[in-house]
């Protein structure tokens, strides 16, 4: 069956616009044109647009899907499954945030007693899910399995208090880092105290700490344009400046 631009859009629940937007930046050309101009749609660009709105429900950038679904390896079938695992990881986490809410509900109705651990049960699970979407490719290759298996269940299992701790503990490490930024130093003591927060912060997820793993982890934010980015968004070259300070502070500068 072939559809124009306004019946493919209506079917897929998405505009017109958009799919001339995907058809300019040819991640979804039509199969052909037809004598009145209009553009034509069969069956495998129905298929290939399921592909790219599911990418995109999984947050990918169109940038990145255009990669994919061109690259002449793409196996179709072999994407959907693993869109259906993503989608149920997702899901899993959707009802356990909505368990979350329920719960509260019914305890602020004092239908239930609701404890404080399973206030954040939720939260802390997202937490573990994002980094994992991030960067989860890239530190289970560099640490193996085992260890961020142990740092997610170490999330998972946090008390409110040590949940607490660690937001503010988050906030502190950029806060002096970018004071200790300012003075050009990585071996003045600002420095070496935002290396402590550091370590301190990388502690609430390891199961174990190390001076190499701590010289590692810092080396992997300025390799990493996404982790240096985080790092270098409000002042750029804090993510090498925290390395070298870091470097200094585990004594490990050659």
């Amino acid at each position: 069956m072939e559809y124009t631009v306004q019946k493919l859009g209506q079917m897929a629940g998405i505009s017109t616009r958009t799919l001339r937007y995907y058809d300019e930046i040819e991640i979804l050309k039509p199969a052909r044109i037809n004598s009145s101009g209009y553009r034509i749609y069969g069956q495998n660009e129905v298929d290939l647009l399921q592909q790219i709105l599911f990418y995109r429900e999984l947050g990918v950038s169109l940038e990145s899907i255009k990669k994919i679904v061109t690259d002449p390896s793409f196996d179709g079938a072999k994407a959907l499954i693993e869109h259906r695992s993503k989608l149920l990881e997702k899901r899993e986490q959707l009802d356990l945030l909505i368990s979350n809410v329920e719960k509260t509900i019914a305890s602020t109705e004092r239908r239930l007693t609701m404890t404080d651990q399973e206030k954040f049960e939720g939260f802390k699970q997202k937490m573990v899910d994002d980094n994992e979407k991030k960067y989860g490719e890239e530190i289970r290759g560099k640490y193996g399995d085992e260890a961020v298996n142990k740092s997610n269940n170490k999330v998972k299992n946090m008390t409110p208090e040590q949940h607490e701790e660690i937001t503010k503990l988050t906030a502190d490490v950029l806060e002096a880092l970018y004071t200790a930024l300012e003075t050009g130093d990585p071996s003045g003591q600002l420095a070496q105290n935002a290396a402590d927060l550091h370590r301190q912060w990388l502690s609430f997820y390891w199961d174990s700490y190390t001076k190499e793993a701590h010289v590692g982890v810092t080396q992997m934010y300025v390799d990493d344009e996404r982790f240096k980015a985080y790092y270098d968004e409000k002042q750029p070259g804090a993510a090498e400046f925290l390395r070298d300070a870091v470097l200094i502070y585990t004594g490990m500068k050659k």
